[in-house]
């Protein structure tokens, strides 16, 4: 959410020269160029609903590969919770993951912004992206020249209605369904989604497959700001240790 594919350039190079097979796909109304999105919006963005990305991204991985490994920032996070719960994935990464079934944490930071984004008031109008809110709630760990420049490189606007519907019936998950690994990745000072909500959506997975780990000094922009490639490497290395714990079951 308020990102683009773009935001996933480094990843996909990194894990491709890894070996892997990646594909990094755009929700709809956000291909483009990030700029010319943020000066002409998509005509419905603010229309847009998260069951219409969970549903374009579970069909991209039946189609490409039923046994893909998913990896997720934010909303993304929760759409790969979701895709695994229709039995869909092997294995999922979670970063700065929003959570499902209303999960909430009693954070200054993560009500300010979650209110500001719902605000019912503004019924379907897409939510702005700013320079100045994208360094206070996404690159609050950043100096505001590197905010600046992540923001002209890859934020976009975004509908409200998905982050509404991560609070409703979109986001009911039964997580006792899930059979797949997960690994949920947050930041110590994360603005948006609070490490503490991380760990307490891992926590809900009673089948003991969902591990947790924190990165000290990380905001939300945890996978593009200076040290992701850190980030990277701790979700490779997780990914490797679930294919090792295969083989030798």
């Amino acid at each position: 959410m308020f990102q683009n594919a773009t935001s996933w350039d480094s990843w996909v190079d990194y894990f491709t020269e890894k070996g892997y097979d990646c594909l990094a796909e755009s929700w709809p109304l956000h291909v483009g160029d990030p700029k010319q999105l943020r000066e002409n919006p998509p005509l419905g963005l603010g229309d847009l609903r998260l069951q219409e990305v969970i549903d374009q991204f579970a069909g991209l991985v039946s189609i490409v590969d039923p046994e893909a490994i998913l990896i997720g920032h934010s909303v993304g996070g929760l759409i790969v919770q979701a895709i695994l719960n229709k039995g869909l994935g092997s294995m999922g990464v979670c970063i700065s993951s929003a959570a499902p079934n209303k999960m909430l944490a009693f954070d200054w930071g993560f009500f300010k912004n979650s209110l500001s984004i719902v605000n019912p008031l503004k019924g379907d109008e897409p939510f702005w992206m700013t320079p100045e809110i994208f360094h206070q709630s996404f690159c609050n760990t950043m100096t505001r020249e590197e905010s600046d420049e992540a923001y002209e490189r890859t934020a976009v606007h975004d509908s409200r209605q998905v982050f509404r519907d991560c609070l409703m019936e979109a986001g009911e998950l039964d997580l006792d369904q899930t059979n797949r690994p997960l690994f949920f990745i947050s930041g110590e000072n994360d603005e948006i989604i609070p490490a503490e909500l991380n760990k307490k959506n891992a926590k809900a997975y009673k089948n003991g497959l969902a591990e947790f780990a924190q990165f000290p000094n990380r905001g939300h922009f945890i996978c593009g700001q200076p040290g992701w490639r850190a980030v990277a490497e701790t979700a490779d290395r997780w990914v490797n240790r679930q294919y090792i714990h295969t083989v030798q079951v």
